[in-house]
């Protein structure tokens, strides 16, 4: 074995780049969607579970979210983990419905969610050199067990190095791009 698996760094940094999109595209812009609460989690069960396993999303009106939880015992639950997701959202309870109004977007909740898509694209970011650490180590352990000579671990690393400053670059681009989404009026 002393070739660098190239697709397998690809195929995590992809995945990587995909958790991104699903965590901007729960960053919506003043418009209700369901996808703005996808992503979040409730304690259910003893386990974790998608907020759309434990009831019905529908959007009754452009600036509501709202959600019919099947087991009156998980409403606490559900509110609780919308609080928790700082998705700046502030759900209010009504037996077993919980309504979700949309904030009006002012100066103040743009610069939120920038700064909240700026967390997400550093996660990203530190994801993916994670996953070049991984590449390097996987470089070092064929070198020591001498399957890899030094100027072939040398060029692997800058291969290594070139992908995922490719990767990071697109983090980049899919950021500027979703803050210039937030900042329009």
């Amino acid at each position: 074995m002393n070739e660098l698996d190239r697709e397998d760094l690809r195929r995590r940094m992809d995945g990587s780049m995909n958790s991104l999109n699903n965590e901007f595209s729960g960053l919506r812009t003043g418009r209700a969607s369901a996808s703005m609460i996808d992503g979040i989690l409730v304690d259910a069960y003893g386990q974790k579970m998608p907020i759309d396993q434990l009831g019905s999303i529908s959007i009754p009106e452009s600036r509501t979210i709202s959600i019919q939880v099947w087991d009156k015992g998980l409403v606490i639950a559900v509110e609780k983990s919308i609080h928790e997701a700082e998705l700046g959202l502030n759900p209010q309870v009504d037996g077993e419905l919980i309504r979700i109004p949309i904030p009006e977007l002012n100066e103040e909740r743009r610069a939120e969610l920038s700064k909240i898509a700026g967390k997400y694209a550093e996660h990203c970011k530190i994801a993916i050199r994670n996953i070049r650490r991984d590449g390097m180590d996987s470089i070092k352990k064929m070198v020591k067990e001498n399957n890899l000579g030094k100027d072939e671990a040398t060029d692997f690393s800058e291969e290594v190095q070139e992908i995922t400053d490719e990767y990071i670059k697109k983090v980049d681009g899919i950021l500027n791009t979703k803050e210039n989404e937030i900042q329009q009026v």
